[in-house]
């Protein structure tokens, strides 16, 4: 099964570790850190064009770890992840 997170993208969610929400968490300085250094190496996949991300996903697919910043709020993509699991 597949959760779309924003644009074209969806993810399967046997790869998602975590759905964080963007403004609760970057309070952390830790957060922040986190954030920062994995777009600094290179995991940090944009789903927001022209929006600010309103959260994001943390993925693992066998050894590879990917964050994606999502548009959408963890709530939606909680009710949209619920939604999948009624019709199953």
């Amino acid at each position: 099964m597949y959760l779309h997170i924003g644009g074209d993208l969806v993810v399967s969610v046997n790869e998602i570790v975590a759905i964080v929400d963007m403004e609760k968490s970057t309070i952390s300085q830790d957060t922040r850190v986190f954030l920062k250094v994995c777009e600094e190496e290179g995991f940090i996949v944009n789903v927001v064009e022209n929006e600010m991300p309103k959260s994001f996903i943390i993925t693992q697919e066998k050894s590879k770890s990917r964050v994606y910043l999502s548009p959408i709020s963890t709530s939606t993509l909680l009710k949209r992840y619920k939604q999948m699991e009624y019709t199953r």
